[in-house]
This record gives structure tokens, sequence and C-alpha cells, in this order.
């Protein structure tokens, strides 16, 4: 194969046909083309883009280039969520369970924070003994069984998008959309889902702060899912803010629970809600929002979504003595520090992109993908755009692992606030729907 050719081709705007694409993804993953060679090939596509085609192409020749999730026939309908990530986004944890319980089987292939931006399995991991490494077959008879399974990118499967990935990450050809498109479609794909729901960020804590750019994503993801057979809707979300009102592994499977038990914050649970809600529409489960709405209000009331995270739990091994321990003992970092208002006012910004980087540089997050997680540091309690605080007012508090480094975040914290005297108005959490 004259891989300089295609790599040429591609640099002057040329498109690929369906054998070159599938032949380069092929001889790439089995190492047979160096990554130098593949780095020019991934910059020219993201100067010169691919068209639809070639896009639903690469897409499937990723898929294809691995293992899939066979499940057996079922009545009940295989969906799934995937979120462009963002800080304090812990909504997928406390969806899995609630969609297991409304009738649907959740193969959720989750990944791991990179940056400011926190990951579903790095959260799960806090938990103790819980594993998130399971084979094909293994997921597949978890949900079966319970109706859930949360766990990593197998290195059987879609191993393509595992090199390619890496590759992006280190030669700046990340926020290509077409490329963006075919990583997250070519795992989704991978688990033979039905419906999928998807939830792209936009905003200072996202990778993809203009709306008009996360639309473009949207569609170009609906509109692909859709041709490949999945019935797919897409939510384009406020990543201004945090989300909830934690941010650090542990501190957010601590919020998760208490989204499970009714009490979560008001913005995680409009998030949750809404995917639920959309997915009850796309497979039929439900007629209409305001059913749909019912079912998940009755679903919650019930506890079963709750118990079911907890039957999740114990079939991925978590120590459940352990996991209530640290529930029930609340702080455990080393160090916890308030941060207090000084005077009364109204929170109108709490920039997530900060919240983000103190998180990540307190060792909740990863500078490298070599980087050590501790899983008890990061922030909570934080006050949320619109509310009204009172002198000595709670705004925050920071978990760390020593009382220098505590301190040094309190005073990040502190001006990732904007604080003023009368009330503004706050944008909307949900900025569009596809």
């Amino acid at each position: 194969m004259n891989f300089v050719s295609l790599i040429e081709a591609k640099r002057d705007g040329f498109p690929l046909n369906a054998a070159q694409i599938r032949l380069l993804v092929d001889e790439f993953t089995a190492g047979r083309i160096p990554d130098y060679q593949m780095a020019a090939f991934l910059m020219a596509v993201y100067f010169q883009g691919l068209a639809p085609e070639e896009t639903r192409e690469l897409t499937l020749a990723m898929r294809d280039s691995g293992e899939k999730l066979e499940f057996p026939p079922d009545t009940r309908p295989l969906a799934d969520k995937h979120s462009t990530g963002g800080v304090g986004d812990k909504v997928s944890l406390p969806l899995a369970p609630l969609l297991a319980c409304l009738g649907f089987r959740v193969p959720m292939i989750s990944g791991r924070g990179l940056g400011i931006t926190g990951g579903t399995l790095d959260k799960l991991e806090s938990i103790p003994g819980l594993s998130t490494a399971m084979s094909p077959a293994q997921i597949v008879d978890q949900v079966q069984r319970i109706g859930i399974a949360m766990a990593g990118q197998t290195e059987t499967m879609i191993p393509a998008d595992k090199k390619l990935y890496a590759l992006r990450d280190v030669t700046g050809t990340v926020p290509s959309i077409p490329l963006i498109v075919a990583s997250i479609l070519s795992k989704k794909l991978a688990e033979n889902i039905q419906y999928l729901v998807l939830d792209i960020k936009c905003g200072r804590g996202a990778f993809m702060p203009a709306i008009e750019k996360a639309r473009q994503l949207a569609e170009a993801l609906v509109e692909l899912s859709e041709k490949c057979g999945v019935k797919t809707g897409a939510i384009i979300s406020n990543m201004d803010f945090p989300l909830g009102r934690a941010a650090g592994n542990w501190l957010e499977i601590r919020e998760t629970v208490d989204c499970l038990e009714g009490r979560g914050p008001a913005d995680v649970m409009e998030l949750v809600n809404a995917c639920a809600r959309r997915l009850l529409l796309l497979s039929g489960l439900e007629p209409d929002a305001e059913a749909a709405n019912r079912k998940i209000r009755d679903c919650f009331a019930s506890g079963a979504p709750l118990h079911k995270w907890e039957e999740l739990l114990q079939a991925q091994g978590a120590d459940m003595a352990e996991y209530r321990r640290r529930l029930a003992a609340g702080n455990l970092a080393p160090v916890v520090l308030e941060l207090r208002a000084d005077a009364p006012g109204f929170v109108s910004s709490l920039d997530a992109r900060v919240i983000g980087e103190i998180v990540r540089d307190l060792g909740g997050g990863r500078l490298t993908k070599e980087s050590v997680i501790y899983p008890e540091v990061g922030l909570d309690c934080l006050a949320k755009p619109g509310e009204r605080l009172e002198a000595g007012a709670l705004m925050g508090r920071v978990h760390a692992r020593d009382g220098k480094s505590a301190a040094s975040a309190l005073e990040r914290l502190r001006a990732a606030f904007v604080i003023v005297p009368h009330p503004s108005q706050t944008p909307p959490l949900i900025l569009a729907a596809i």
C-alpha cells in the first residue's frame, strides 16, 4: 500500500473511497503504518475535513477493528448516553441505573478524564474494590443479568480508536469534527445499541466553547448515528459553570448518591431527567413527554435506581462495607478548608474552567495519561449562579492532601466567583435540543 499517496490526496482535498479508508485503518491498527505517517494524515484531515461518506466509512472501519458486543434477543431495548465531558459532570452515574429501572439494557462504555474534564471511570474507581475492566463477554453477561454495566474500553474493542486518539492527543488534531464523530460513534456502534442520547457541552469548561461548533458537532453525530441504524437525540448544555455542587472523583460519587436518593442538585437532575426522557420517547416506551416525566418521577420515588446502583457496584466487585463506611465518614481528604462570603450578594458567575483546573492541580485530574489520581481531593458545597449569599455564608470547600495545596486552592476558588450586589439573569442549562 502506498500510504503517501493517500496523505497527498487528502492534503490536496480529494475524497478517499471506502476501500482506501478501511485499508488504512486496518494497516495502522496492525502496526504496519508508522505513527509519523498517520499523524500527517490526521493533520490533512484536520485542515481539509472529511465528506459525510468518508466520516461514515472511517467510523465503521474503526468499529470493525475489534470485537463488538453481541446481545441475545430480548424485549428490553439497548440504550446508552455519551457526554463530551465537563467539570462536575456526573450525569452518567445516576442516569445509567435509572435507565435500567425504566426498562432499558445499558452497556455503558466510558472513558477517563484528561485535563480539566472528569472521567466516569475515574469516579467509579474511587469506590473501593470496584473494577471497570471487563471483557466483552462479561459486559454482555452482566447487562443481561442486571440490566447495566459500566466499563472501560477493552483491549479487544475498537483498538483503532485507542491508537488514533492517543496520536490525535499529541498532534493537535483533537478538535476535528469528523475525527470526533468517528471516535465517539465507533465506540457506541460497537456496543450494538438501538438508542442513543448525546450531551454536547459548550462553554468555558468544555473543549468546544462556542455553541455554533457544538451544534455542528451535535448535528453531525445525530445524522451519522441515525444512518447507522441507531435512533439518536442530542442536547447542547451549558458548561460555563460546573455541574452540581461537587467536582472531584469521590465527592462526585457522594453527590451521585444524593441524586439517587432524590436530593441531588437541580442542574444535575435536570440533565438526568432530560436524557432519560429523550430515550423513553426515542424508544417508544412512553408516548409523550408528560408520560415520560411521570414514569421517571415515580421510578425515583420508588427507590429502585438507588438499589440498582448498589447492585451494579456489587456486580463489579465493590467492597460494599468500606463503601458505606466512607459515605458515612464524610470527608476523606486530610485537609478541608471552607470559603466564606465576605459580604452579602448574589453569585453571578462561577468559572467552570478555573474549577476544573483547581481540581486537576489538587491531584483529582490528569495533566498526562500517566498522572496519579487522588480520588479524595476536589471541591464541594459550591454556591450556584443566581443564589443569594449572606455575609459568612459557605461558598465552597476545598478537599486537599496538605495545607499548602489547600490554601492555594482556596484563593483560586475565591477568584473563580463573581459576586454582585443585585440578582442577575442566569442562562439556561439546556441551550438546544436536536
